[in-house]
């Protein structure tokens, strides 16, 4: 090996997240203002490391845009045939080292890169492992059937670091039911060091880690709270869009784009928190190509601006005044089609309305008016 090894990794993205329970792979929801595996990327980056992501082409590419990486590989039916499948196609370049890191991994602590590298001077692989400090109990149809020493017990983590060629000769030759890359070498007789692992090395697993993770990514945050305002005619012959849906009417709103009232006061809300004026200075009315455009494009740059300022979207809050329509049965659609132009949990998200008992224009069902607020969470 060289005095100074060429090191990939491989980035591992291909599981679907099934028990995170969301639409949307856990490794690509957005975390912190970034997507999750967006976090670890950068770390892989700073360092220098050449970048092998495996699954779906189209999401990662997008998750890792701006960042150099080799295409992506797709992902097999296990980790294990995914990681091989990584291998393989990283044999071209012949690295020294190769890292396998869980993309549902966002937080790499300081010092884990030199500590990995620094062992395989003298084995063939290395992994952070965190020592297990609480009683374990082995149960059984709901009662402890055993208490089980924790001496000796660590929890492994990622990334974990190999001897390239001898984890893909290894990977040639296993067979199946590997639970991570360590375990490869172990049935092989070869000894894994253990470097300090960190208990921030969270794997995303259920929902409740993602508030654990943005607090360790966005510990000095300041609250930003924007609010929105916004009123459209109503017409006939125009569809009715409320809140990025269409929404059964005989009259529409009327306005340059889609008049979307819902989604102009949140757009509002949202720069308003920024300090980044309104709608119309992002999206003039007088310039004709945002005529008859879809407001879903004006939410997703106001979600883009909080990425890009390094903030987190905290909640939205959207009050729909009108008479007619009826709001509440499509509050449901109105709240998952929000969440997901913001890239944000739906928990995160609400729509109501309200009437203004038959007074004023919407009394008189003349227009449709809207009110929302947003706080958004940004960098001190």
């Amino acid at each position: 090996m060289t005095d100074t090894p060429r090191t990939a990794v491989l980035l591992v993205a291909a599981g679907t997240g099934s028990r995170f329970g969301a639409d949307t792979p856990k490794q690509f929801r957005s975390l912190a203002g970034r997507p999750v595996i967006r976090h670890a990327a950068d770390a892989f980056t700073a360092a220098g490391m050449l970048i092998q992501p495996v699954g779906d082409t189209a999401p990662i590419t997008e998750a890792l845009a701006g960042i150099d990486h080799l295409p992506p590989v797709p992902g097999g039916a296990t980790r294990q045939d995914s990681v091989r499948a990584g291998l393989e196609a990283l044999a071209r370049h012949a690295p020294d080292i190769v890292m396998v890191h869980d993309a549902a991994r966002p937080v790499i602590p300081d010092g884990t890169f030199q500590a990995l590298i620094a062992a395989l001077a003298t084995h063939k692989g290395a992994i952070p492992a965190v020592p297990v400090p609480d009683t374990l109990k082995r149960g059984n149809a709901g009662t402890i059937a055993g208490t089980v020493s924790r001496d000796g017990l660590y929890r492994a983590q990622t990334p974990q670091a190999f001897d390239f060629q001898t984890l893909l000769a290894l990977h040639r030759t296993a067979g199946p039911g590997a639970t991570d890359d360590a375990s490869i070498l172990e049935a092989a007789g070869l000894p894994v060091a253990l470097v300090p692992g960190h208990d921030d090395n969270i794997k995303l697993t259920y929902p409740e880690d993602m508030l654990r993770l943005e607090r360790i990514l966005t510990p000095m945050l300041s609250p930003r709270v924007g609010t929105g305002y916004d009123v459209h005619v109503l017409v006939e012959d125009r569809k009715l869009i409320l809140c990025g849906i269409e929404v059964p009417h005989e009259r529409g709103l009327s306005g340059h784009s889609d008049a979307d009232v819902g989604i102009h006061a949140l757009c509002d809300a949202i720069y308003g928190a920024l300090a980044e004026g309104d709608i119309g200075r992002h999206f003039p009315p007088s310039e004709n190509q945002w005529k008859d455009a879809d407001s879903a494009r004006f939410l997703r740059h106001a979600a883009g601006r909080i990425a890009a300022r390094g903030g987190v979207l905290a909640n939205v809050d959207v009050t729909l005044i009108c008479e007619r329509p009826k709001i509440t049965p499509h509050a449901p659609a109105m709240i998952a089609r929000l969440a997901d132009l913001l890239a944000v949990d739906a928990g995160r998200v609400s729509v109501k309305a309200t009437t203004t008992e038959r007074l004023g224009f919407t009394g008189r069902m003349e227009g449709i008016a809207c009110q929302a607020v947003a706080t958004i969470l940004l960098p001190l």
